[in-house]
């Protein structure tokens, strides 16, 4: 029988730590206790069962946010049905998708937190339908899949408002600049710098002195930038990566520059970007998912530590506690349990209580 101390371990150790669990089973061999990979798996699919209702007000809460931050990132999972060319026999490729909200930088007062979800493939379905109770503005890349939800309706209201990444564009550039020294791409980029070091003047501003930065200061360099892009795409060729990196930025240029409007949105989406790399250092560790369902354990846990770590907690203090309390906790006071809402001297005073 796993205590809540050995479940929140084996929690952390699998979706922060990330550490495959045969590696813990050598671990614990090594402490004299032979737990099986089986065992570990079953532990933390039955741990993320009971943590269900936590996991959801999480989500009902972060993807109530009317400003969201979303990336996502490939994953391999086992099929054991399908041979998927470049994969290997019995591996297909799903996503995990994450959703942020972070008001840390405007000094907004609604906790941080991230919700993270898995899909078996990149179809658009897919976002509509973690999006579906959501609206407001939709910080992210490119993707096609958002375009409807950036569609305006019949009365003339859009569902999102699309707000675009200048660092996904300022990437383009710097490409550019590495692999041949093009001395338009550097002059991009300084541009692109001088709209950045204005932001870290303001981060952590109050909304109304962002906002009246960013319009003395950032939009006629903005601005600027636009006329000099347009003029270059007359003198360069066509074809190029570097005219496909102008025509990126200003064929979306009222995204680029809802920004300037508004002092929540931010200049880039380096809040989900970071929130996908832990799902970078898991592939390098685990390979694969084991199945959809393990897929979807992980999405459930991630969405667990990484808010846990996003408000400043130890996630296997947090878990360790909530684990031990949550089987007698009243459901009508989840939210007490909420990370945002947790704390080691909140949770001994509530069991001297």
């Amino acid at each position: 029988m796993a205590g809540p101390n050995l479940l929140a371990y084996v929690l952390v150790s699998k979706f922060d730590d990330h550490l495959p669990l045969y590696r813990l089973n050598e671990i614990f061999a090594r402490m004299g206790a032979d737990i099986p990979d089986s065992t570990l798996v079953d532990w933390c699919g039955r741990a993320m069962k009971v943590l269900q209702p936590l996991t959801e007000r999480i989500e009902t809460e972060i993807m109530a946010s009317d400003l969201l931050h979303c990336d996502d990132t490939p994953i391999r999972v086992l099929d054991r049905s399908r041979r998927d060319k470049g994969l290997g026999k019995g591996v297909k490729q799903g996503r995990i998708w994450a959703y942020v909200r972070d008001q840390r930088p405007w000094a907004g007062t609604a906790p941080p937190g991230a919700v993270y979800y898995f899909a078996p493939d990149r179809k658009g379905e897919h976002v509509r339908q973690h999006l579906q109770g959501s609206s407001g503005i939709l910080q992210a890349d490119a993707y096609a899949g958002f375009n409807k939800l950036y569609e305006k309706r019949a009365d003339g209201s859009r569902q999102f408002r699309e707000a675009a990444c200048w660092a996904h564009l300022r990437r383009d550039f710097h490409d550019i600049w590495t692999s041949d020294k093009s001395q338009i791409a550097r002059e991009a980029l300084d541009r692109i710098g001088k709209l950045y070091d204005i932001e870290r003047e303001i981060a952590g501003q109050p909304t109304e002195v962002r906002l009246r930065a960013r319009q003395t200061k950032s939009k006629p360099k903005a601005e600027a930038l636009r006329q000099w892009a347009e003029q270059q795409l007359t003198r360069i060729p066509g074809k190029g990566d570097l005219a496909k990196a102008f025509r990126y930025g200003l064929g979306r240029w009222p995204s680029f520059c809802l920004f300037l409007e508004d002092g929540r949105v931010a200049i880039d989406n380096n809040a989900a970007e970071r929130a996908m790399r832990p799902i970078g250092i898991g592939r390098k560790n685990w390979l694969f998912a084991g199945a959809d369902t393990g897929a979807e354990t992980l999405a459930r846990a991630m969405t667990l530590v990484e808010t846990a770590k996003l408000n400043g907690l130890d996630p296997q203090a947090y878990l360790a506690d909530v684990l031990d309390r949550i089987h007698d906790h009243k459901i009508n006071r989840i939210d007490e349990l909420l990370p945002w809402n947790w704390g080691p001297e909140k949770a001994a005073s509530e069991e001297a209580a």
